[in-house]
């Protein structure tokens, strides 16, 4: 079962997934390479439909060099250009450093190219991310698409011009052969695409029609369309007024009309619920959100289906499934037609209802064997689930469901390495009034939770305190569980053994009587065992992650089960069970870095380094502790801080140097850190299956334990203290 697959970064050039022939523009794309290599901001610009997105997607592939395409048109709040930056670059933190520090950061001396797809409704938010960003990071290009530029110095601008009379034809006829349908090179088709001014986007939506439509009935409607558009007709239409958009812009809008004045009734119905959804959708939300009152939901898959032949709706075909999507100009134009009809705002909640159901379901579920395929599909429904937020958030009395529905992310924010927008999610709903209870209690202990592995204490520490004292009031049993569990986590993670003990075993004795099983409360028993761990008790240890792993399995959960096998690999160290601790942590980091936990991660990688220098591997080791070096800084603290959780490090280290010397050590390091994460999780894993080599003392009593080989009872054997690095007191 795969995690949630997220772009890579820095991808090696080759060309975007196309579902459709990309025809024409070979001057075009020539060009604009030419004008890549002589600036460093060049911004396509032109109307909507023009193909300022394909264009800009072909020239960066064409590039050969690491790139970066930014999808903006779903983005509504400004200070959210950041995230989605970070996130089509595919790059994790967990810190509370803005994503701003983060992209300069990981972008430096990295020769990118970035690309800002539809940002003109962010201009100013944009103008000045990629104003700092050329600034400070000379090796960087940026190709911006919009229907203006942005307004920098030395920007250069490529305006594209619609398609020429031939590629016009060339589209148009491809299109149609897509369908089925053969389309001579003709005087009507000619006529067609001149009235069209080759926008590709109406020639598209132009072809759409022909299953219905002779290729003379085409040209005679839309000359019609035009007629009726210079007497003053329609108002749906707009108008050329002075010093407004261009006249082409107006030839798309009256091809969008006309095509949408040929769809049936209950096809412009469809059309205009549809644009409420935010980039794709499937067809399970598109039945619910977009079904009944006039449109019966077991009808919408073959509205749906006509709107997919007339080019309105595309499909994309993905890891969640088949997802439909509307390029932006046509979701505008229906959007515009749900305003009218003065049904938007029933859409909305329809949207959010939809949305919030599918949170809560996936916060069910992600507590079973789908555990995988609910991280990919929340990874696809990410920019609904922001627009639902968004749509609580600025609504009157809905902050309480904004509360819910952020909190019920949860396991997105923490289990998908989402900390930072997790928190300012949950930061924005607390930051409003709600008379539910229930819904603001769940934020702040999730918001607690996250500002703990951020590493931001205090803040942790306010938000428990509230829930804590706030859920006693109002009797809520399990708030009151949830805040005192990740208190109890706090303190595990600032070395206050005893109170993090006493504090984790009575969440869960809280957690059993209300009948709480999930992976928050397995991960509190995965937090006792290593507090266990920590003072010396390691039978212990082994006994509650064993439980842990059993239940996991049963229940076909992989997340928390990373976190028992860690622990159960720090044990078999401790044991000098070295083959059986490297077996652990493969199983772990692999886990890890599938579900984007860097926190997990690079915990696993700390360790690796450490079995690989007992295994006689110094170099190696020092390699690993570099790399993790790197990443340290995305997840907080380094090792928390801890001196528990940083002795393997020490240890590590020490015998790295007495094998190596200071300077080979120091290069060692050096190269690790140069490493990305996928790299370095790669090469953490090459070593999978190495044995340990003669120089380090195996454990007594045969070979080192195998998985479920009954040590719960016993506990694993631990050899000869000569044999054993003890851990510094703190």
């Amino acid at each position: 079962m795969r995690g949630p697959q997220r772009p890579a970064p820095f991808p090696d050039g080759d060309p975007p997934l196309e579902l459709t022939t990309f025809v024409g523009r070979a001057a075009e794309l020539a060009e604009l390479a030419t004008a890549l290599g002589e600036a460093r901001l060049v911004t396509v610009t032109g109307v909507g439909g023009v193909g300022k997105s394909r264009l800009a997607a072909r020239a960066a592939a064409g590039r050969g060099a690491g790139s970066g395409r930014v999808e903006l048109a779903a983005v509504r709040d400004p200070q959210f250009v950041e995230y989605a930056v970070v996130e089509a670059l595919g790059l994790t933190d967990h810190t509370t450093r803005l994503p701003r520090e983060m992209l300069l950061e990981h972008l430096a001396g990295r020769p990118v190219l970035l690309v800002l797809d539809g940002f003109e409704h962010l201009a100013e938010a944009c103008a000045a991310l990629t104003a700092e960003l050329l600034r400070k990071l000379p090796e960087l290009r940026v190709l911006a698409a919009g229907r203006r530029p942005l307004g920098l110095a030395g920007e250069r601008l490529f305006p594209l011009a619609p398609l020429g009379e031939d590629e016009a034809v060339e589209l148009f006829t491809d299109r149609a052969r897509e369908q089925g349908l053969r389309v001579s090179d003709g005087p009507q088709v000619r006529e067609l695409c001149r009235r069209l001014e080759g926008i590709p986007l109406a020639l598209e939506l132009a072809a759409g029609r022909l299953r219905a439509l002779s290729l003379g009935q085409l040209v005679r409607r839309l000359d019609d369309r035009f007629r009726l558009l210079a007497a003053g007709g329609r108002p749906e239409v707009a108008r050329p007024v002075p010093g407004g958009p261009p006249a082409r812009h107006q030839t798309l809008r009256t091809a969008i009309g006309w095509s949408h004045e040929l769809c049936t009734p209950v096809e412009r119905l469809l059309w205009a619920r549809l644009s409420v959804f935010a980039q794709t959708f499937d067809l399970e939300a598109a039945e619910y959100v977009c079904g009944g009152d006039g449109l019966p939901a077991e009808d919408v898959l073959d509205v749906l289906s006509e709107l997919l032949a007339q080019s309105v709706v595309t499909r994309e075909d993905t890891g969640a499934g088949p997802r439909y999507r509307m390029l932006d100009t046509v979701r505008a134009y229906g959007a515009e037609w749900l305003e009218v009809a003065g049904d938007a705002g029933r859409l909305c909640r329809r949207h959010r209802d939809w949305f919030l159901g599918l949170a809560t379901w996936c916060e069910l579920d992600w507590f079973s064997p789908r555990q995988g395929e609910i991280a990919e599909r929340v990874e696809a429904e990410l920019p609904n689930l922001r627009t639902a937020l968004e749509f609580c958030l600025t609504e009157p009395d809905e902050a309480h469901l904004g509360q819910c529905l952020a909190g019920s992310l949860w396991f997105c924010w923490v289990g998908c390495g989402r900390l930072a927008e997790g928190r300012r999610w949950l930061e924005r709903s607390l930051e409003l009034d709600s008379e539910y209870e229930q819904s603001r209690l769940k934020a702040l202990w999730v918001l607690g939770y996250v500002a703990i592995l951020q590493g931001a204490t205090v803040p942790a520490l306010a938000a428990l305190r509230e829930c804590r004292e706030q859920a006693e009031q109002a009797a809520d049993p399990t708030a009151v569980a949830y805040a005192e569990h990740r208190t109890g986590c706090l303190a595990l993670v600032t070395d206050d053994m005893a109170r993090a003990e006493t504090l984790l075993r009575s969440a869960l004795a809280r957690y059993q009587e209300i009948g709480e099983l999930n992976s928050n409360v397995l991960m509190g028993q995965v937090e006792l065992a290593m507090t266990r761990a920590f003072q010396g008790d390691l039978p212990d240890a082994v006994r509650l992650c064993e439980d842990v792993r059993q239940v996991c399995e049963d229940h076909g959960e992989r997340w928390a089960r990373s976190y028992a096998l860690y622990v159960l690999a720090y044990a078999a160290w401790q044991d000098g069970a070295q083959e059986r601790a490297r077996e652990l942590l493969t199983e772990c980091l692999r886990n890890a870095h599938a579900f984007h936990d860097l926190l997990g991660s690079v915990l696993s990688i700390e360790l690796l380094a450490l079995v690989t220098a007992a295994e006689g591997d110094a170099a190696e080791a020092a390699l690993l502790q570099g790399a993790a070096a790197r990443l340290w800084p995305s997840v907080g603290l380094p090792l928390f801080g801890s001196a528990y959780y940083n002795a393997p490090h020490e240890r590590c280290e020490a015998l790295a140097r007495q094998a190596l010397g200071d300077a080979r050590y120091e290069e060692c390091v050096r190269e690790g850190d140069r490493l990305d994460r996928a790299t370095a999780v790669a090469r953490a894993l090459e070593r999978e299956g190495v044995r340990p080599l003669d120089a380090v003392p195996a454990p007594r009593g045969g070979d080192a334990p195998r998985r479920g080989a009954g040590n719960c009872a016993t506990g694993p054997h631990r050899p000869a203290p000569s044999e054993r690095p003890d851990l510094p007191t703190p």
